[in-house]
Formats: C-alpha cells, sequence, structure tokens
C-alpha cells in the first residue's frame, strides 16, 4: 500500500531526485516562454503522474476569461499573450484537450489575471485561483512565479504566486533554457539544498530583481530544473 502511495504522488527524475506532486498541493514548474523543451517536459510529468489514471488538474498561465473558450476545445481561437503564446503551447493545450476528451481525468485551467477586466494583481489573482481548484494541481508559470521568498531591496515588491501560496506550493523553476549549444538542451535534477542550486538561482532569476540574493535556494524553491548543452 506504501509503495502504491508513492507511485500515485511522486513523479522520479534521476538519482533518487524527485518532483513531488501531493493529493492537496500545487506543484508548480516554471519556465521561460517561448522554449518548446520546456513545454515538452510538462507533458511528461503529465504523462508520469497519469501512468496510474490518476486526476490532475492542469494550470496554464492564460486569462482566465478565456477559460470559456479552452472548454470548447478551440485552440486557435485562445487569445494567449504575445509573451507567452508559442506554437508549442498550443500544442501542449491541443494534446491535454485531446486527452481529456478521450476520457483522462484532466482539468484545464487558465488562472492568468493580466488585462482591465481585472481589479487586482496577476500573482494575487493566480494564487486565489491555484487555491479553490481541485487538487493536486500542476502549473505550468514563468520562473518568477516559482519564488516562495523574496527579499526586496524596496518597500513596493509584493510575492509571487508561490510567495503568496507558500507551504501549500511545492515549485520547480527551469532554468539555463536560452543556453546556446550545437547541440540539443538536456535538463537534469538539482536539489534545493545545493550549492549549485543557489547558484542558479542568484544568476538566473535574483539578477533580475531588485531584491538581495538569498543564502540559500531552500526556503525560495524546491528544486531546480537545470537545462544546458548535451555532451
Amino acid at each position: 500500500m506504501f509503495l502504491k502511495f508513492l507511485l500515485l504522488t511522486c513523479i522520479s527524475f534521476s538519482a533518487g531526485a524527485e518532483i513531488l506532486i501531493k493529493p492537496n498541493t500545487v506543484t508548480i514548474v516554471g519556465e521561460t516562454h517561448g522554449h518548446p523543451e520546456s513545454y515538452k517536459l510538462f507533458q511528461s510529468l503529465i504523462k508520469g503522474y497519469r501512468k496510474n489514471n490518476t486526476c490532475l488538474t492542469v494550470a496554464l498561465e492564460i486569462n482566465s476569461n478565456q477559460q470559456s473558450v479552452i472548454d470548447s476545445g478551440k485552440v486557435s481561437d485562445i487569445e494567449i499573450s504575445s509573451i507567452i503564446d508559442h506554437p508549442a503551447f498550443r500544442n501542449l493545450i491541443d494534446d491535454l484537450i485531446a486527452q481529456k476528451n478521450n476520457g483522462a481525468c484532466l482539468k484545464l485551467l487558465a488562472i492568468d489575471g493580466a488585462g482591465d477586466d481585472i481589479d487586482m494583481r496577476r500573482d494575487a489573482w493566480m494564487a486565489i485561483n491555484l487555491a479553490k481548484a481541485d487538487k493536486p494541481i500542476l502549473a505550468l508559470l514563468g520562473n518568477m512565479h516559482t519564488l516562495k521568498k523574496v527579499v526586496w531591496s524596496n518597500t513596493t515588491g509584493l510575492p509571487f504566486v508561490a510567495g503568496i501560496l507558500n507551504k501549500q506550493v511545492k515549485s520547480y523553476p527551469q532554468l539555463g533554457l536560452s543556453t546556446e549549444c550545437a547541440k540539443p538542451l538536456s535538463w537534469r535534477f538539482v536539489p534545493a539544498n545545493t550549492p549549485e542550486a543557489l547558484e542558479l538561482l542568484n544568476k538566473h532569476t535574483f539578477s533580475l530583481l531588485n531584491a538581495d540574493e538569498p543564502d540559500s535556494a531552500i526556503s525560495v524553491v524546491d528544486g531546480v530544473i537545470v537545462w544546458e548543452c548535451s555532451v
């Protein structure tokens, strides 16, 4: 029974590292928008989790006002921000809708709040949508939204999605996707309790923020997926 529970709640990567998907929590996988590799990895996580026909809510960084369009299955009609939109992203959505139509226990959820029709900060809106949705949830959001703790250098900084939900969330940014290689990129999992995870976070995320660099990655994320040139 215990082994069955592990199979239902974990997606195993390599060398014993795991992305945990627990029944009553939210798992956020970060991405650098416009890179097909991140969508393929996300698809593999869904496929791995659903091997046991377990139900899953998949949350995407699409305006909530597009939920009815997603539910209709008309992928080409979905309005997606130009920053996020990519053929591979739409292929991901199309694949998830096809799985759902074929009987998979999947829910697709548009959680973003960008636009004049929502009088709330995007991260707050997304956090509310994730908090009230059926669990477990696997979300694909921009990398910054995966940060649970940010010590801002000014007094106007506000928390990202993972920081708002905090203990309800497991978060894993995908870093290094912009690396230029002669060969295809490959990925590996870096545990949060390692110096490398901290170095990657500071280089790829905190260097872009008006915030103090953390001394440890443990309170910021639950692990890092790093993309690098294949050997």
